[in-house]
């Protein structure tokens, strides 16, 4: 499965959708902030599973229709930084969807997050992605899982990935950096938390209207998965 997760710098770069999807041919698509009552019903072969609707801007996730069917979905509002309460551009940055996997004959979960932004701090951030991985295990119970989008960690990531592993996940970066706006902040900013699943190559695409790169995940799930 190839999963394409963008994060579309306040709408900017949602005009790319179609030639990405052409081109690179993801089975899902993760966006982060997006205008969703902009986003088109379906892109290329792909078809909106879900957007959140509370933000003003928000999350999506798309799927392919020949590949999967939809089952279920949710979205969460994670414990808020001083940013999300005096701006409140998001109230909720998880969205979680559930895929019956037609030709394998088994349900996934794919999820899109947006973590808090750089003003807060790296623990609020821990504690959001610790609150989005146990909804995403209520979501779809002991299935395989894998949850991409924009982390807005650029530093620690090692002590990061093993919290994320306390919690039976792993952490994959890309293999570029993924923002490059500020001189002092870029580095690996998008990346991929799963569970269940082998996580080949994660490519980071050519940069387009977004301060943040596209990233391209391979994966394939594990012999030993549900």
């Amino acid at each position: 499965m190839r999963i394409l997760s963008y994060n579309l710098r306040k709408h900017a770069a949602a005009a790319e959708l179609h030639a990405l999807v052409e081109r690179w041919e993801p089975n899902v698509v993760c966006l982060q902030e997006a205008k969703v009552e902009d986003l088109p019903t379906r892109v290329e072969g792909l078809r909106l599973a879900a957007a959140t609707d509370r933000n003003r801007l928000g999350l999506a996730l798309y799927y392919r229709e020949n590949t999967y069917r939809f089952v279920d979905s949710v979205s969460l509002g994670l414990k808020k930084s001083l940013h999300d309460i005096v701006l409140k551009p998001a109230h909720e940055r998880l969205l979680g969807v559930q895929l019956h996997d037609i030709d394998a004959g088994r349900e996934v979960t794919m999820a899109s997050f947006h973590a808090a932004p750089l003003t807060a701090l790296n623990s609020l951030r821990r504690t959001q992605i610790k609150a989005a991985l146990q909804a995403l295990e209520q979501l779809g119970p002991g299935t395989p899982t894998l949850m991409v989008g924009d982390y807005n960690y650029p530093v620690f990531k090692e002590r990061l990935g093993d919290r994320i592993r306390e919690h039976g996940y792993d952490m994959t970066l890309s293999s570029s950096r993924t923002y490059t706006r500020y001189r002092f902040f870029k580095g690996h900013y998008d990346f991929v938390t799963s569970r269940g699943l082998s996580i080949g190559d994660v490519a980071t695409l050519p940069q387009g209207s977004s301060d943040h790169l596209p990233i391209l995940v391979d994966a394939e799930y594990r012999r030993d998965a549900r």
